[in-house]
């Protein structure tokens, strides 16, 4: 293994399966072609035209857009198509910065194709060689990904909030930061993917965060959503990275995202520029 095949599992994407989505003629989601043409035959809602898979345009409005897409959702869960339902309202939109068209379920979001927006954030203590990261394993009973290792604090973007804002929320419920040392976080870019999942197509950008905590600081999770966490050098995080795939596979290229950024993984990799090429690439554009 190398980390080159943490940054390939998440462009696992065959556009020759997928029909676009389409909302008052912007392209918005990609959807697998036998789901596709199974809902355009139950649901009003859907038809497929010239190609593409189009919401019908009496729905103008947020609020009837909304009202179907739940309709929508509802019979794809009832069918045991989406398995991990969160009560979660996520906001779709042509691209981060465009008007939102509506609000689905978090756990639709795969179903569609839809660009999916997520903070991270890489906990750390200590500089240079003596670098150490905060570490998360995931609780068994996460309906995704669940005992793979995580980062400090991660999560969605739910509808109506910023992203410090979420990204001081998921501080205080993943790992009981205080705010006032949340908001110290550094905002240093995102990562791109799209790559196909159990769930569906993961279309995701990842606003990543780091932030330098105190020595004595100990992480503690408040809902349940992490196992354990653990300080480890950095050293042991990339033959971690490298020797096996423990890490939740978004997960993995946050990390190495950071490792490049700190300078533990140099020109000296014979896979440096794919694997920098392979951080921000979205092969599922449709735009």
């Amino acid at each position: 293994m190398a980390y080159i095949d943490r940054v390939a599992a998440c462009h696992v994407f065959d556009p020759s399966h997928y029909i676009p989505f389409v909302v008052d003629d912007r392209m918005i989601g990609q959807v697998h072609q036998d789901l596709a043409e199974r809902m355009a035959r139950w649901c009003g809602h859907l038809q497929i035209r010239d190609g593409l898979l189009r919401l019908s345009n009496r729905l103008a409005t947020f609020h009837d857009r909304t009202a179907a897409m739940a309709e929508i959702a509802g019979q794809l869960r009832d069918e045991g198509r989406i398995k991990a339902w969160r009560d979660e309202p996520y906001a779709v939109r042509e691209k981060w910065g465009a008007p939102v068209l509506f609000n689905i379920e978090r756990g639709a979001v795969p179903s569609f194709g839809f660009e999916g927006y997520g903070v991270h954030m890489n906990g750390f203590v200590g500089h240079g060689n003596d670098l150490h990261m905060w570490i998360g394993k995931r609780s068994p009973t996460k309906p995704t990904a669940p005992g793979k290792l995580d980062q400090m604090v991660a999560g969605g973007l739910p509808a109506g909030i910023g992203v410090m804002e979420n990204l001081v929320k998921e501080a205080a419920e993943e790992a009981d930061i205080p705010e006032a040392l949340a908001r110290q976080a550094r905002p240093v870019g995102a990562v791109t993917y799209c790559t196909e999942t159990a769930e569906g197509l993961r279309r995701d950008v990842l606003f990543n965060f780091d932030l330098e905590v105190p020595a004595e600081f100990q992480p503690k999770n408040t809902d349940g959503e992490i196992e354990a966490f653990f300080l480890w050098p950095v050293e042991k995080i990339m033959r971690r990275l490298q020797e096996t795939d423990d890490f939740k596979f978004n997960c993995a290229i946050i990390v190495i995202d950071f490792l490049i950024r700190r300078g533990f993984i140099g020109p000296d990799e014979d896979d440096y520029v794919e694997i920098i090429q392979g951080l921000n690439r979205k092969e599922a554009t449709i735009r």
